[in-house]
């Protein structure tokens, strides 16, 4: 075996070894299963808490003409859920395994920035509510939703080598970060149930709020 053959079967082999560490580097810890599981089983009983025991006014009250009501905010989370749960989802799935870099600092990000209220976005029109459900329809919906999540989170160890490009976390970071993975957009999933149940607690709050 001549040295330059010999040398061409080292790097070789050295590129084996760096490829096949960054894939276990990429896949899901136990850790973040678990985290991430624990986030969508906290949130999910904080929104199913905060709609307990509503009447129907109480569910249909607007603050103001231009603000949601609790059915409508509801609504605009379970979208968002089937919004994560479809096109993006089929969207993660289709691209090519790649490193993250980031990860963790995302992570925070979406953790820290997005249930925070203090921040204002307009929901795209796809996610806009259509103010149609009624409490048991929203609240069936939302628990199978929650349950897909975390059955997607705990079937697809590779969450972490797919991500696409997410407007949201580009917004809340000032273009630090434009692309978030699977895990972050589970996380993402639940940091936004989690804004949201903070909306309706406003709704709850208003002094013209039904007493009944």
């Amino acid at each position: 075996m001549t040295t330059n053959n010999f040398n061409r079967i080292i790097l070789a082999l050295v590129a084996s070894m760096a490829a096949n560490a960054s894939a276990a580097d990429l896949k899901l810890s136990s850790s973040d299963v678990e985290q991430g599981r624990r986030y969508l089983e906290q949130t999910r009983a904080y929104v199913i808490g905060a709609t307990k025991g509503l009447s129907e006014a109480q569910w249909k009250f607007k603050p103001a003409p231009d603000r949601w009501s609790i059915a409508e905010v509801t609504e605009h989370i379970i979208l968002t859920q089937e919004f994560m749960l479809g096109p993006v989802k089929e969207q993660l799935a289709k691209t090519p395994a790649a490193s993250n870099p980031d990860a963790k600092a995302v992570d925070a990000v979406v953790m820290g920035k997005f249930p925070d209220r203090s921040t204002k976005f307009q929901a795209p029109e796809m996610l806009q509510p259509k103010g149609q459900l009624t409490l048991a329809e929203a609240v069936a919906r939302l628990n199978r939703n929650c349950d897909r999540l975390i059955d997607y989170l705990q079937t697809t160890p590779d969450l972490r080598q797919h991500t696409i490009e997410a407007l949201p976390v580009k917004a809340l970071s000032n273009g630090a970060y434009s692309t978030m993975d699977g895990y972050e957009w589970i996380l993402a999933a639940a940091a936004h149930t989690e804004r949201h149940t903070k909306q309706i607690l406003e709704v709850r709050a208003d002094p013209a709020f039904p007493a009944r």
